[in-house]
């Protein structure tokens, strides 16, 4: 297994994100139009409003949360909203679980002013560098923890949980696949899904990097994954199908590329149904963090604020790892003792170099995909 140490030196040359961009906007129209609500709108740290337990009041005063695109069995996610809420006594509404990261942006610029509006944010690289002027700067108590290349010199994102990319595939429907190439054979016919529309969802899109990578491409160079994709389809291996918990038990998406906490979460699940299996591709070794951030208009500014500190606290981050992913902190945690040391241990096995796409390699990645996903796949 790479340690998170290696990859946090990899990270430290090769951020999803570029430093040092942040923007402010104005404090979020709320129902109420309270002053606590303008005040904590403002807060970059707890300490700006006196302190955590400041901060757990005037959250608990507000008494919801707005969170999108969060998928229960998504890196545990279904725990840590129970977690979060039971702790504070704030009501976590859920909405659109198994939508796009650009779907969040989408739903925080329609609901603009409104009480309904996402108060933060989950997302994949490519999309959150396109909108960091939406983000609200905030640090949390455990800052100094999280490497200097995983987050925003000001605050305004943060990365949170990583993982690598993997195949998942019913061990009992199909032979276990040792390479990307393998996936072309006509024992897959039918059976290959993606999750998501790689022009808006991060898992998606990270999938045609892997690919790229399984098939003579790089980090700077996509378009062998794409002609990847073109070429599943031409074969009849592609499955226009978006994977779903349920698609996978029912036996509709036999092999799915997708996050390995993501597969491997399905396997412990399914134990007993199908023996689902995920394997890292040596060849294609692509590693990825998500980015956390605040609705810069979110109407529950102290709660979506709290939410973060628990997030990158020792039990958030630790539910995370429960999930299969690998939190930001695992290394000042895995020092300090604190870490839950089976799951560190149980995370899936990879072979070979690591890659982490810069931002701008991102960019082009996504403008690439912008241009010619639907050609290649049409």
């Amino acid at each position: 297994m790479q340690s998170l140490v290696a990859r946090g030196a990899a990270l430290l040359a090769a951020s999803t994100l570029a430093l040092g961009v942040a923007a402010c906007s104005p404090p979020p129209k709320t129902s109420s139009g309270s002053g606590d609500a303008a005040t904590a709108a403002k807060a970059a740290s707890a300490a700006d409003l006196g302190g955590l337990d400041k901060l757990v009041a005037a959250a608990k005063k507000e008494g919801q949360l707005n969170v999108i695109a969060l998928p229960p069995d998504w890196a545990n996610y279904g725990e840590i909203i129970k977690a979060f809420g039971a702790k504070y006594g704030i009501k976590v509404n859920s909405a659109q679980p198994d939508a796009s990261s650009q779907d969040e942006i989408n739903a925080a610029v329609q609901l603009k002013g409104q009480d309904k509006a996402p108060d933060v944010f989950d997302l994949g690289g490519a999309v959150a560098s396109a909108n960091v002027a939406k983000f609200a700067p905030y640090k949390v108590a455990t800052w100094s923890e999280i490497p200097d290349a995983l987050k925003d010199a000001k605050g305004t994102w943060t990365n949170d949980y990583g993982g690598y990319m993997s195949i998942g595939y019913d061990s009992s429907k199909v032979p276990a696949p040792a390479t990307i190439a393998d996936l072309l054979k006509p024992e897959y016919k039918g059976k290959v899904a993606l999750n998501g529309d790689p022009t808006q969802a991060g898992a998606a899109f990270s999938g045609v990097v892997m690919t790229a990578l399984g098939n003579g491409g790089s980090a700077d160079d996509i378009s062998k994954g794409v002609d990847f994709f073109s070429q599943l389809k031409k074969a009849g291996n592609f499955l226009p199908v978006d994977p779903t918990p349920a698609t996978i038990e029912s036996g509709q998406t036999p092999v799915v590329i997708d996050w390995d906490y993501l597969n491997v979460a399905q396997g412990a699940k399914l134990k007993g149904k199908l023996d689902w299996k995920t394997v890292v591709p040596a060849n294609a070794v692509l590693g990825s963090y998500y980015v956390q951030a605040i609705n810069a208009d979110a109407p529950h500014p102290a709660a979506a604020r709290l939410w973060q500190e628990f997030l990158y606290s020792d039990e958030g981050q630790n539910l995370w790892l429960k999930g299969g992913a690998r939190p930001v902190r695992a290394d000042a945690m895995d020092k300090a003792g604190t870490i839950d040391k089976a799951a560190f241990g149980a995370l899936p096995k990879t072979t070979g170099t690591p890659v982490f796409q810069t931002e701008e390699q991102t960019k082009k990645a996504k403008d690439y995909l912008t241009a010619n996903w639907a050609k290649a796949i049409g």
